[in-house]
């Protein structure tokens, strides 16, 4: 081991935490041996190697990394900032460059956002930009420190961030979405949030760009950009934010590449070589002692001006302790000799005072007592759940609603509404488009021409506009004009909220908003954004941003509507915010590829809802066995034996809710047809617990086939007529008569002696027949008009292809035994297939995310959005286990947990619980005890019903277990 690393291990044995440091006068005294014992022992060239921060890559090749390791060896160079690359790589070589040093190396790196601004595969947060909307500065303190965590953990001493750069300058190509805004007093409330959250983590913070780079119209990258205020305008705004967090601790500053005539009288002298600004005004009128950087020093605002070499001489000579991104080295250390052995412009008590300001913070930052990096589950470490859960938070408090002129906004009484959506931009948009459907029927409309635009959305009583652009912090945000005219004609002829899904700037080219009813800004184009803007539109969420900038006389800093969020709706969040282990939850995966690679079943939807919030909805395999149309969450899969409590058992809740029904009716008095049977005295309590002594079915269809097993002529036709209008499959019509046949059948079926627990699928055929004679109208008509419309349920149908391409519906059996075809859009169960795909016991369709509102319904008692659909007393009701005594779990329509052995569920749910199972491979569960929906649905039947993988795997099951123990006790 080399010397100076024997040094260094040796003394290290005394330091103290980095918090212990600022307090602990004892600790001081060990910092100063330390950082002396070091210092003593250095070269005038190992001095000066100290102020050099090189910039260093983890995706260049071999002889990109042969370079540094020269410079650390060859020239003891002081520090890294890293660059483009990925984590691990960048650890690999971090432990790789350490070890080659005989100092440990400060290395840093530019995470304004996130090690992600620089690094493939860790965690991006939100622009400073967006964070300016915020007004809750707790959160992006939580920021900074989790940002310090995910720092520390990649063996890092610096973030070069917070910018205070106040953005005045709209135009500002190089800072912008950079800054938290325009105004002085945000700007430095955020930065100094952000900034005592990294700190309090042990990494250092840097405030730039010194003294000011928001009102610039060039870059420094390319030239030396100029400000022209006088010193008491920079004094009053540009210098605020500076001082208020040097008072506050702030470990180091990073000075810019401008032109100033108020600070500096030479012209087109940059400020980062400027003694007046970095010695004179900067640590001695400013009173900052802590580390000045400069900015990289091989941007032309620098370079342009002085050769390599000569620009870190002058950059050093003028107070500058790091010289960040030197261009060579070699030469510096060169112009840096001659200047101390020849021309005396360097003293020792110069070099002095940088170096051990360096060593200083390098014992503060552990680098006394250095170790390598854990290479083990680093990835995983810097993108662990809790950074989702945060961010979810800070885009629910920034995302403004700049202007509500809409009474009916947030959207709520979609029933009411025919709502179009509108793309503009040229970037993604499927967040955004699926949490519109999340909550109402919304139909996308496709620019052709701004004619046929318009002609298409006439009848629609809403047109959301989203404008889409990439999520790049130097991206183009701006409209094309085409995009304007265009936004320009449909305010002109519809009611238009515009939601803005780029930087605040890109609304200055709008000349006039006086036709956009409602304008949403969600500030990045990015999938919680999307989600997040979604939710506020149809009131899930409440707004809560405030613009950080101005927009022209429109909008002023610190303008955003508050909304009021429905509490009752279904919104999206992250496990961790609502009691559950995503570690854990993540099983259901597993668990999911172990029923696709079985082939259980060929795909699947997944949710999973807990207080409220959905926290996993996910989509697995294939709609059938080719792997031609992968599976979304967007998919309306057949949901079978669901249909009873999704549809037929509401609407009866509804009639027992006011009293038109009880559970001691009889059901001769229910429909006529019973009067004279052994039925007659069957009480809607025995017959929704399946209590009744009923048969469990009845295979209807088998007696309309003809000696070849093929459907008979007497019984259908290959077209509709109004005498077979009833349609079974695509080119098959079934008499229309027949209903009256499978209902008397039912009549005349066998009645068991005994009344014990038997499921029977003629229970809510029965009650299908009840409710339409009771009421008049179809089932279809009535789960829509009264439920699905209301609650924004967009693909929970029956009949699905009348309203929907076959493309989006799983394909449920190759039939060979009835309907002879590929069924796909048409109901798999036969008695509802002959009943027109309208049933009491199936022919529903929907996607999970239909279901699980119409569960979370369920769960608050009868209300969903701003409608009580039945009493809190009558849901009690439905959900009573009224013979459980007997050994029949049944509710009155619901299912329940098993009372032992084997059931619909996985033997840890409450006892509160409820929910029913479907034959094409469904479950719909939840508990009142855990507020908890789980949803699943399959195509187990595809491409044949005879064996059930699915149920034999315990796949549902399995999934709810670790659902439950996923949850936080």
């Amino acid at each position: 081991m080399r010397y100076f690393l024997f040094i260094i291990v040796f003394i290290s044995q005394f330091a103290f935490a980095q918090d212990e440091i600022y307090f602990n006068g004892h600790t001081l005294a060990k910092e100063k041996v330390w950082v002396d014992s070091i210092y003593n022992q250095l070269t005038f060239e190992e001095k000066v190697g100290q102020l050099f921060m090189v910039a260093a890559y983890s995706n260049k090749d071999a002889e990109h990394v042969k370079s540094i390791e020269k410079l650390i060896e060859d020239y003891k160079i002081g520090g890294l900032i890293f660059f483009q690359g990925g984590p691990v790589r960048q650890a690999k070589l971090t432990n790789k460059y350490q070890s080659k040093s005989k100092i440990p190396l400060f290395v840093g790196i530019d995470a304004e956002w996130g090690l992600s601004m620089r690094l493939d595969s860790t965690y991006r947060y939100p622009w400073n930009m967006t964070l300016g909307a915020v007004q809750d500065l707790k959160l992006i303190e939580k920021m900074g420190k989790q940002m310090a965590k995910q720092t520390k953990r990649l063996g890092l001493q610096f973030n070069f961030a917070p910018v205070l750069d106040i953005n005045t300058n709209p135009s500002n190509p190089i800072i912008g979405n950079r800054s938290f805004g325009e105004n002085k007093e945000n700007v430095t409330n955020r930065a100094l949030a952000l900034m005592k959250g990294i700190q309090s983590e042990g990494v250092f913070a840097t405030g730039k760009h010194f003294p000011g780079h928001g009102d610039t119209a060039t870059d420094s990258h390319h030239t030396l950009p100029s400000v022209t205020f006088s010193k008491e305008r920079l004094n009053e705004v540009e210098f605020y934010p500076y001082k208020k967090l040097f008072k506050e601790g702030l470990a180091s500053v990073m000075v810019a590449h401008l032109n100033v005539p108020s600070l500096e009288s030479r012209e087109g002298y940059p400020t980062s070589i400027s003694h007046n600004v970095v010695t004179d005004l900067l640590q001695k009128e400013l009173g900052f002692n802590g580390l000045i950087f400069t900015d990289a020093l091989n941007m032309k605002g620098a370079s342009n001006f002085k050769q390599p070499g000569d620009i870190d001489l002058e950059a050093f000579l003028a107070g500058n302790d790091i010289l960040l991104f030197a261009e060579n080295v070699p030469v510096a250390v060169e112009k840096f000799c001659k200047a101390y052995y020849c021309d005396s412009l360097i003293t020792d008590e110069r070099l002095e005072q940088s170096v051990k300001k360096i060593l200083k913070y390098k014992f503060r930052s552990g680098l006394g007592n250095y170790k390598p990096i854990d290479l083990n589950n680093l990835y995983e470490d810097l993108n662990t759940p809790e950074y989702e859960d945060l961010n979810y938070e800070l885009y629910e408090n920034a995302v403004t609603v700049l202007k509500k002129e809409d009474n009916h906004f947030p959207i709520k009484k979609v029933e009411n509404e025919k709502i179009a959506y509108v793309k503009l931009g040229d970037d993604k948009n499927q967040a955004f488009l699926n949490s519109l459907k999340t909550y109402a029927p919304v139909t996308e409309v496709y620019l052709d021409s701004i004619h046929l635009l318009l002609k298409e959305l006439k009848g629609y009583s809403k047109v959301i506009v989203g404008f889409h652009k990439a999520d790049g912090a130097w991206k183009k945000h701006s409209f094309e004009t085409n995009e304007l005219t265009i936004l320009d004609s449909i305010s002109r002829h519809n009611n238009v909220t515009l939601a803005v899904f780029a930087k605040p700037y890109t609304l200055l080219p709008i000349y006039y908003f006086g036709n956009i009813k409602n304008v949403v800004l969600a500030y990045q184009n990015n999938d919680i954004a999307q989600t997040v803007a979604g939710e506020i539109i149809f009131g899930a969420a409440e707004a809560k941003g405030k613009i950080p900038v101005s927009i022209n006389d429109f909008f002023k800093v610190g303008d955003g509507l508050k909304t009021v969020k429905n509490s009752n709706i279904l919104s999206f969040s992250t496990p961790q915010r609502v009691g559950m282990n995503p570690k854990i939850l993540s099983k259901i995966d597993i668990l999911a590829k172990k029923a696709i690679d079985g082939k259980m079943t060929p795909g699947m939807q997944i949710l999973v809802a807990r207080r409220g919030k959905v926290i996993y909805q996910k989509a697995f395999g294939y709609q059938d066995y080719t792997k031609n149309n992968k599976v979304t969450n967007q998919d309306v899969y057949d949901v079978a034996s669901l249909t009873k409590i999704l549809s037929t058992l509401p609407n009866l809740m509804q009639l027992y809710d006011r009293h038109k029904i009880t559970m001691e009716t009889k059901l001769g008095d229910m429909l006529p047809i019973f009067e004279k049977t052994d039925k007659k005295n069957i009480h809607l309590k025995e017959l929704l617990t399946h209590q009744a002594g009923l048969q469990a079915w009845i295979p209807f269809y088998q007696s309309t086939l003809d000696s070849t097993k093929h459907p008979s002529k007497q019984y259908y036709r290959k077209t509709y007529s109004a005498e077979f209008p009833l349609q079974v499959s695509e080119n098959l019509f079934l008499r229309r008569t027949y209903n009256d046949t499978i209902m008397k059948r039912i009549a005349e079926s066998t009645l068991s002696p005994k009344k014990e627990y038997k499921y029977s699928d003629f229970t809510f055929i029965i009650l299908k027949e009840y409710l339409e004679k009771t009421t008049r109208h179809s089932l279809d008509y009535l789960s829509e008009n009264n439920f699905y419309n209301s609650m924004g349920m967009s693909t929970m149908t029956y009949n699905p292809l009348r309203k929907m391409d076959v493309s989006v519906i799983p394909p449920t059996e190759m039939d060979n035994y009835f309907r002879y075809t590929k069924v796909q859009g048409y109901v798999h169960d036969m008695a509802a297939a002959m009943q027109g795909g309208v049933a009491g016991h199936a022919g529903l369709f929907s996607n999970s995310m239909d279901v699980a509102k119409m569960m979370q319904m369920y769960l608050q008692k009868g209300r969903y959005g701003d409608k009580q659909y039945f009493s809190d007393k009558t849901f009690d009701v439905f959900n009573t286990c009224v013979y459980c005594g007997t050994g029949n779990r049944r509710g009155l329509g619901f299912d329940k947990p098993q009372l032992s052995g084997a059931g619909p569920t996985c033997g840890c749910t409450s006892m509160t619980s409820f929910g029913h199972t479907g034959f094409t491979g469904t479950i719909a569960w939840a508990d009142p005890q855990e507020d908890l929906v789980y949803v699943f649905l399959s195509n187990r039947t595809f491409p044949s019903a005879a064996e059930n993988k699915l149920s034999k795997g315990n796949i549902r099951e399995d999934i709810q277990k670790v659902i439950y123990e996923s949850i936080v006790k």
